[in-house]
């Protein structure tokens, strides 16, 4: 008899454990992780500068949360496996980072890999998932990113499952973000694995480049993402990459319109630029309060791409009040007039509708029927329609 109460005991607690897990992102992600920007020159007193960053800044009053480490914080293992982090670069240990990224208020994030090594050559989880797990959760993690390098003939959905079910055992409450560059099409299958999934290859920071492996800017993983939105949902999200709002490649037209299409697809917002040097342009982007509300929206939506007529296309997404938030893509060289029709809102051409332009924060009238605007080149109008 005492051992079937401690079974049952055993599956309360796991399903308990379940369902924190389930709740951790009702709404899409928001934070920053250190590759897109930084590599593997990752330090404790980077990281701490962007923890400061993101507070002095206003990015964790816009709802940004989770400071990541990518990789190449690890070295090696003990004797007895325990994963070791760079000592010359993280002396105080990655307990110590976690403490003192809590103590702003914010979430700690750590990086791993599903296989023998990491990406960067670093060890890797395979063999030591619970492990790993359990000393994640020792430090304080909060979210972890888990990679598909050096994977060999693994299966993806077993291998994610197994370093779920050692986040469950952990005992402690971590995002899991799922990394595989959608190659297994998690979409399919991710669902009750992970809160987030790698749904496109790799962003690289530019507009419509692409390289040999797949990697490229957002507009070519912005095509990817069509046809997806039907699985992404609260506690479960489609991941077209990290941004690159801030960095050197995008222009700020174009970081505009990259941070209004990854909002209305519910994207995860996850920033990869320096916090501590950021041009007020960029944190206008960054913290419109507005346009992540979009993204933030609880009935989680994704939104999809309604009308595409070659370089203009129009995006629409549904929201939780009924009303929609529209995008008005301009891939073109020269400004455009452009149009949503209600119909294509799924309203009847006779609802009177107000309309806000989400990036000049204005009201812009009673519309019915449609709404035009003159979109710039490589540009984005966006706005919300309320009946």
């Amino acid at each position: 008899m005492k051992k079937y109460i401690v079974i049952i005991s055993m599956l309360i607690s796991t399903l308990t454990y379940a369902q924190k897990f389930e709740e951790l992102a009702l709404t899409p992600p928001m934070g920053w992780n250190s590759w897109n920007k930084f590599g593997c020159d990752v330090s404790e007193q980077l990281i701490k500068e962007i923890t400061d960053a993101m507070v002095s800044s206003g990015m964790k009053d816009a709802g940004y949360a989770y400071v990541v480490i990518d990789d190449c914080w690890q070295v090696g293992r003990d004797e007895n496996g325990n994963i070791i982090p760079d000592p010359e670069r993280f002396p105080s240990g990655m307990k110590a980072v976690a403490d003192y990224i809590h103590s702003k208020g914010l979430k700690f994030g750590i990086y791993s890999d599903a296989g023998t090594h990491t990406c960067q050559r670093r060890p890797g989880s395979r063999g030591y998932e619970f492990q790993d797990a359990r000393t994640y959760a020792s430090w304080g993690v909060d979210y972890v990113k888990y990679d598909w390098c050096n994977t060999s003939t693994q299966n993806a959905q077993a291998s994610y499952r197994l370093m779920r079910d050692a986040i469950y055992k952990a005992g402690r409450p971590m995002v899991f973000s799922l990394c595989d560059w959608g190659f297994s099409k998690p979409w399919l299958w991710a669902e009750d694995v992970g809160h987030l999934w790698r749904a496109t290859d790799d962003i690289m920071d530019c507009w419509d480049c692409e390289d040999d492996r797949n990697n490229a800017g957002f507009t070519i993983l912005l095509d990817r993402m069509v046809g997806l939105d039907s699985y992404s949902g609260p506690g479960h999200w489609n991941d077209p990459d990290m941004l690159e709002v801030g960095n050197s490649g995008l222009t700020v037209s174009e970081s505009r319109a990259h941070f209004s299409l990854w909002c209305i697809l519910a994207a995860p917002l996850i920033a990869g630029n320096d916090l501590r040097d950021m041009s007020e342009e960029t944190k206008m982007i960054l913290t419109n309060r507005e346009v992540i509300a979009v993204d933030q929206d609880p009935l989680g939506k994704s939104g999809s791409k309604v009308r595409d007529d070659g370089d203009l296309e129009v995006w629409v997404k549904q929201l939780a009040d009924g009303g929609r938030a529209v995008v008005l893509f301009n891939r073109g060289l020269t400004k455009e007039k452009m149009s949503v029709l209600w119909t294509e809102l799924g309203y009847p051409t006779f609802l009177k509708a107000e309309v806000r332009d989400l990036w000049l924060h204005k009201n812009l009238g009673k519309f019915t029927t449609e709404f035009t605007a003159e979109v710039p080149p490589h540009d984005a109008v966006m706005f919300r329609v309320s009946p």
